[in-house]
């Protein structure tokens, strides 16, 4: 299928690796030239590099950390100034942080909210400009399962996905006079950048392989999912052939999840 996205302009946060990496490739495939945000500067060049490589689209590698309003909307603008325009944002930078209440402080709580949901919001409000410019546009907020079900010990991961799935909603409806589809991927145990790091840092000896069969036993399908299937499921949304879809929440979990 022919996803009309050749010649668009994208820019995803949290670029440099594993799932925003996956989402970036696969965007530039499809012929999107891609600006990708994430705070390592050495990682993010390489990503750059490597996918330009592939797919022969203009990629630009852009350090920023979007937990600062004044770099999240520098991050978005400097997109659209070298690529000439912005079609499409991702907003997929988050780390995972999940603890028992009683057990997080106010430095984390604010560490967690910053990154995940007013990173959202900074760099959605930097791109409405370009989008409407554009004639439309899309943003993907890329969210978790647990927002919808957390479970304990959850926070405050739970707690900020769950205010950008509600986010995402909102702006559905503030945009699509614009044209501006908003939609969520709650993702739920899938490969990434995150959970190799974690995997390095327990040095059990442990293949990797091995960990990611643990984590998919108690998946419906029986495995984690895997970064391209993300991206594959993103770089839908984004295109026109999703063109009547906004203001949803799409899981890719692989059935685990209890909630619609």
């Amino acid at each position: 299928m022919d996803l009309k996205l050749t010649g668009l302009v994208a820019a995803i946060t949290g670029g440099s690796d594993g799932i925003g990496r996956a989402i970036a490739s696969r965007l530039a495939a499809e012929g999107c030239d891609v600006a990708i945000g994430a705070r390592r500067a050495g990682p993010l060049r390489e990503a750059a590099a490597e996918i330009h490589a592939s797919t022969g689209r203009r990629v630009e590698a852009l350090c920023t950390d979007v937990s600062d309003a004044s770099r999240a909307g520098e991050f978005v603008q400097t997109a659209a100034d070298r690529l000439g325009r912005l079609d499409i944002l991702v907003n997929n930078a988050g780390v995972s942080s999940a603890a028992r209440f009683e057990d997080v402080d106010d430095d984390t709580w604010e560490s967690d909210l910053r990154l995940k949901l007013y990173g959202a919001i900074w760099c959605t409000r930097a791109a409405i400009p370009h989008l409407r410019t554009a004639g439309g546009g899309a943003v993907v907020n890329m969210t978790t399962v647990g927002g919808k079900q957390p479970g304990a010990a959850s926070v405050p991961t739970s707690v900020s996905r769950a205010a950008g799935i509600g986010l995402t909603k909102a702006l559905s409806k503030d945009l699509a006079a614009d044209a501006i589809r908003v939609n969520t991927v709650m993702l739920g145990c899938v490969q990434s950048g995150q959970w190799e790091r974690r995997w390095q840092q327990q040095a059990s000896g442990q293949p990797l392989e091995d960990y990611y069969e643990a984590m998919g036993a108690d998946v419906p399908l029986g495995r984690v999912g895997r970064a391209e299937e993300v991206a594959d499921l993103v770089a839908f949304l984004v295109s026109p052939r999703a063109a009547y879809i906004t203001g949803t929440s799409v899981a890719i979990d692989g059935g685990r999840g209890d909630v619609i």
